[in-house]
């Protein structure tokens, strides 16, 4: 029976360890340039809307903006960090 205990105690730890990796790797992090007024804004989720344009949340505003024409761009977290209010 301790078997039984140590083994499933084992297989917690196992489970909950790579939750916490999965979790903290799921991040995505986005440089967005308007390319009308070369304004840069960075975000964590952009929403394509059926006419073309993003809509998304600039992190260091905190506003909600409509972009028409953009260039949207992956960033790492330490870019990211570096560039908003986040550090």
């Amino acid at each position: 029976m301790k078997k039984v205990r140590k083994l499933f105690n084992v297989a917690l730890i196992a489970v909950v360890v790579t939750g916490v990796v999965l979790l903290s790797g799921c991040a995505t992090y986005y440089k967005v340039k308007d390319t009308s007024t070369s304004s840069t804004y960075y975000t964590t989720q952009i929403d394509r809307q059926s006419n073309g344009s993003i809509r998304f949340v600039d992190e260091n505003s905190k506003s909600v903006v409509t972009l028409q024409n953009s260039a949207v761009a992956e960033v790492n977290e330490e870019e990211f960090k570096a560039n908003t209010k986040k550090k």
